[in-house]
């Protein structure tokens, strides 16, 4: 008796041990998965313009495919590629944060910059064009499949410099909810994001009450302007979160000066705010002071992707690349 008392004492112990694993490996993917935020804004607002021009029975359907290939993209080939960079190559985490980026900094501001200077970027497929529509969806897929792992891994690099030094075990799985949680997450509001005017449109048209109808066609309205609020704060996050990275890579580096002006700038704010507010003032100071230098390096980066790398990447690959 005394024998199997001391086995469930084990088994006890084992459990608390694992639950406390498992409380730890959710704690650092919430933690991890909260500084990839930038990234993962601009794959849900990025992502619903590959459904545009398609029957609305087809717009789950191809949204499932995308959230499959993001899985693929995530768990078959990021998180391996992640966890030997960490084990043998630490010290390219960093400059791959920082490439990473910078690639943030030159979307963000590329958005603006056609903003300001507004032109056809991008051709949007039509069900009535000619050709099969089976192969143009299966093109936006493969589209959004390909922009989709830019974002991963960026996501998933951001995730493991986040996630504390530990075994191989405890950073895999960490990494493995991150990926599982932000694909849930992200394309999850994009299905719910595509199909809310179509909901909004069935609720005004057979709702009981005169209530609910105007509540559908409420929504069916409000949808254009969320769409481009959702494209405002994407595009502000993306600059905030590629500035940040940049600043913090270069006082990895040994070149903290511009980090520690921008930490002492946003003091000097915090402090003059109002008592209870000193923290989040300080917080949004150095956030948009991070946006304004992403904003900066991204221009100056536009000339160079444009005029340089897409002319290379057009002639091995021949096609030039789709922006968005």
């Amino acid at each position: 008796m005394s024998g199997l008392l001391a086995l469930l004492d084990d088994v006890a112990g084992i459990a608390k041990v694992a639950a406390a694993s498992i409380d730890d490996v959710a704690a650092q993917a919430v933690k991890a998965g909260s500084k990839a935020a930038g990234a993962v804004i601009d794959d849900a607002a990025v992502t619903p313009k590959y459904v545009h021009g398609f029957a609305p029975k087809r717009e789950l359907p191809i949204i499932w495919k995308i959230a499959k290939g993001s899985f693929r993209n995530k768990l078959l080939f990021l998180l391996p590629a992640g966890l030997l960079l960490a084990e043998f190559a630490p010290w390219l985490i960093a400059p791959l944060l920082m490439l990473g980026g910078a690639y943030l900094c030159f979307e963000g501001a590329e958005k603006i910059y056609h903003l300001l200077a507004p032109h056809d970027t991008h051709h949007v497929f039509k069900e009535d064009e000619p050709g099969d529509p089976t192969h143009l969806e299966e093109k936006k897929a493969a589209g959004a499949i390909k922009t989709d792992f830019i974002l991963s891994a960026e996501i998933m690099t951001i995730a493991l410099a986040a996630i504390p030094e530990s075994n191989i075990w405890m950073e895999a799985a960490t990494l493995a909810l991150v990926a599982i949680g932000i694909t849930v997450a992200v394309y999850g509001s994009v299905a719910l994001i595509v199909k809310a005017d179509d909901v909004g449109l069935f609720v005004a048209q057979n709702g009981r009450l005169a209530l609910t109808r105007a509540l559908g066609r409420g929504l069916v309205r409000a949808m254009p302007g969320f769409m481009k609020l959702l494209t405002i704060i994407g595009t502000a996050a993306m600059l905030w979160v590629g500035g940040s990275i940049i600043i913090h890579g270069l006082e990895e580096l040994g070149y903290g000066w511009l980090g520690h002006h921008i930490h002492d700038w946003a003091h000097a704010v915090g402090q003059g705010a109002p008592a209870g507010w000193t923290g989040f003032v300080e917080w949004f100071a150095k956030a948009g002071m991070d946006g304004v230098f992403g904003l900066a390096l991204g221009f100056l980066l536009i000339p160079l992707a444009t005029k340089v790398i897409e002319p290379i990447v057009s002639m091995f690959t021949g096609k030039s690349e789709e922006r968005h």
